[in-house]
């Protein structure tokens, strides 16, 4: 899922933010203290971009119960721009 400050930006840069995602890897304790590697902020066209997993039952009404059990859960990463956080 992307929010509208995402979808509204050109593509090239709207690329530039996807990729800073997908390669995201600067996990520490101050952003990360459960070491569940679930969200994470990028410094990208002069703003701050967060990005982040939400955990959902099979229906897509509630919360996961289980979120490490992929039979149970449904994944959804949401990047956005911080304002919108």
């Amino acid at each position: 899922m992307v929010t509208p400050s995402v979808t509204e930006l050109p593509e090239s840069e709207k690329a530039q933010l996807l990729e800073a995602v997908r390669t995201f890897d600067t996990f520490d304790c101050g952003s990360d203290p459960h070491r569940e590697h679930d969200f994470g902020c990028v410094e990208l066209f002069g703003e701050r971009w967060f990005w982040k997993f939400d955990y959902y039952d099979e229906t897509m009404r509630m919360g996961s119960d289980d979120p490490s059990n992929v039979q149970k859960t449904r994944r959804v990463l949401t990047v956005m721009n911080a304002h919108e956080y």
